[in-house]
């Protein structure tokens, strides 16, 4: 089980420390590339991670030096066109698909345009008492932190679809963990509490505390393997409709699916990229990068299903979670009494609950301190760039 959240409660000084701890892990992240390896935008979901640096920069300078900074002097004009990313109440921005366009400006006026608003936000953080301001200070360090986590998937993205699969880091793989547990958690019926409640950070979709009434159910101690996604392959689980839903089916036909990504048949030995190069797939190592059609059809040829996200955070605490993102089977929806935040700090959340699936825990490529059993991700039901697994109910 992971940790609870870490960056709660804090006070100016203490906001201070953490402000310069996660800055940091941001370029600490970006220390194995090579100054190609900041630009390239392979496919629309990914951002390039000189992107990533300068958005997450964007998002202190926008919502926090500008208003809250006498005097403040934005570092360029052109930044918050070319690095805002979907906040149409702050202006206007370039196409997603265009982000890997930006050659210019160049790395080192990026890492000049970070170390800028560090600067001026050191000076927001010697004195700050605002409660607003202090939990717009928070909400940007755990944006940060959401960006940290993609960029490393969009590192491994942007490497893994270079023909000679270069290594990102030596020790990086990010491919280790194996399961501990094994066996079910037996639940029994009854009334559960679900969403955040107390006076730690969270963000907006976890707010709306609320009770389910949750059947029977039993949920898997282990995540799925690759040893036993093999055997699904094997037992043409690729090949067979039945097992998969109508969408799903379509998916892997229209783009000719038949293994994981990353995933790579070589003289009928699987390997997989990993960010540490080409290795042999582990067959005890938990199963990664499986879109919810994948899961939701091996969950169909195991004769199970995937938990819904209410019985997932019911379980929890029985729970060994963090090695991967976990699919469940409920779609991204506003608990009761959600409402959104006036202006762009309310386009966050609210705006995306519409055609995603909620992903509960954790992964390996998670910021420490990120965690906790109420954090809602989401995502689009085919993509699978993340550390996304299974783990199985009944």
């Amino acid at each position: 089980m992971q940790p609870e959240n870490n960056i709660a409660e804090l006070t100016a000084l203490d906001l201070r420390e953490e402000y310069i701890l996660v800055r940091n892990l941001s370029e600490k992240i970006c220390e194995p590339l090579e100054k190609e390896d900041y630009v390239p935008q392979p496919v629309p979901f990914v951002s390039p991670p000189k992107w990533h640096l300068a958005h997450s920069t964007w998002f202190f300078e926008t919502f926090i030096l500008s208003n809250y900074l006498p005097g403040y002097q934005i570092f360029h004009s052109d930044f918050s066109y070319l690095f805002n990313s979907y906040y149409n109440n702050v202006g206007n921005r370039i196409l997603r698909t265009n982000r890997g366009n930006i050659t210019r400006p160049t790395i080192e006026t990026v890492y000049a345009y970070r170390q800028y608003v560090d600067q001026h936000m050191a000076i927001i953080l010697e004195s700050v008492d605002d409660s607003r301001l202090l939990d717009l200070v928070q909400l940007g360090l755990h944006h940060e932190q959401q960006h940290q986590e993609l960029m490393i998937t969009d590192i491994k993205y942007i490497l893994g679809h270079n023909p000679i699969f270069p290594v990102y880091k030596i020790g990086g793989t990010l491919f280790d963990p194996e399961n501990t547990e094994e066996g079910f958690v037996d639940m029994g019926e009854g009334i559960y509490e679900i969403g955040h409640k107390g006076n730690g950070f969270c963000f907006d979709n976890e707010l709306g505390n609320h009770k389910v009434y949750l059947h029977p159910f039993s949920i898997s101690k282990s995540l799925v393997t690759n040893e036993e996604y093999l055997n699904f392959m094997a037992a043409g689980g690729y090949q067979d409709f039945n097992l998969w839903l109508d969408e799903g089916w379509a998916w892997v036909n229209d783009n000719q699916v038949s293994s994981p990504l990353y995933w790579h048949n070589i003289d009928g030995t699987w390997f997989q990229y990993s960010l540490e190069g080409l290795q042999k797939v582990n067959p005890k190592a938990v199963l990664s990068h499986i879109s919810y059609f994948e899961a939701a059809a091996f969950a169909q040829w195991k004769g199970m299903r995937l938990p819904t996200e209410f019985e997932w955070e019911a379980a929890a605490e029985r729970l060994n979670w963090g090695a991967r993102w976990e699919w469940t089977n409920s779609a991204y929806l506003p608990y009761p009494g959600f409402t959104r935040a006036a202006g762009a700090v309310g386009e966050y959340n609210g705006k995306f609950m519409i055609n995603q699936m909620v992903l509960r825990g954790a992964s390996v490529a998670t910021s420490p301190g990120h965690s906790r059993k109420t954090y809602r991700n989401f995502f689009h039901t085919n993509e699978r760039w993340q550390f996304t697994g299974i783990r199985l109910a009944r």
